[in-house]
């Protein structure tokens, strides 16, 4: 049977999307592995969104809460909002309760990607104030570390990212993830999709 591996993911403009894409691209690297983007609910009204300049919602399916058990490993997204995740992703998170009650996520690695609009914007902090949801979930956390190599040493070029996962900087909007910061998300996939299946065969 496949292993099965979730990308579920907030994209306010577009920036953690992309990064979910080759994350996506990553996991399915990975013989027998099979890899699904999810949307979490937006909390916003269009017209909100529409005042914001947030371009229309892509075809990805929303997720429910319930449809995260299927799942072996799990990766998450979302862009920060003051050095933490966005509301539209706590939200979602908070809607688990029933699976955190009866722990039906403990266990089931995990990952965390995400976009900050500056450098000095929460590159760290959001993943890391972020680790508790999955903590209390019983969720194994899975950093990259520095397996990305050379790339995570990069000074010559503005990269998003960290050894808690891949990120962008999303500056006002007009800057897209870079060539580099799209390679550290292929690497994100690829890594934790190795490690879900490793996990689930010693299951």
């Amino acid at each position: 049977m496949a292993t099965k591996v979730y990308i579920v993911y907030y994209s306010t403009y577009g920036h953690v999307e992309k990064l979910a894409e080759e994350i996506k691209k990553g996991a399915e690297s990975v013989d027998g592995v099979e890899a699904k983007l999810w949307q979490v609910p937006e909390t916003l009204s269009h017209e909100v969104l529409g005042k914001m300049g947030a371009p229309p919602k892509s075809e990805v399916p929303i997720i429910t809460p319930n449809e995260l058990v299927d799942a072996d490993g799990i990766i998450f997204g979302f862009p920060t909002r003051f050095g933490m995740m966005a509301a539209q992703f706590k939200a979602f998170i908070d809607s688990t309760g029933g699976l955190w009650r009866t722990q039906a996520l403990a266990g089931k690695p995990a990952g965390i990607f995400y976009s900050t609009g500056s450098q000095g914007g929460g590159q760290e902090t959001t993943p890391l104030t972020a680790i508790t949801q999955l903590t209390h979930h019983g969720m194994i956390f899975v950093p990259i570390g520095y397996t990305f190599g050379a790339g995570m040493f990069e000074m010559e070029q503005i990269k998003g990212g960290s050894p808690y996962g891949a990120g962008t900087f999303a500056g006002d909007g007009s800057r897209q993830p870079s060539e580099l910061e799209l390679g550290q998300a292929f690497h994100q996939g690829k890594y934790i999709a190795g490690i879900t299946k490793k996990l689930k065969g010693t299951a």
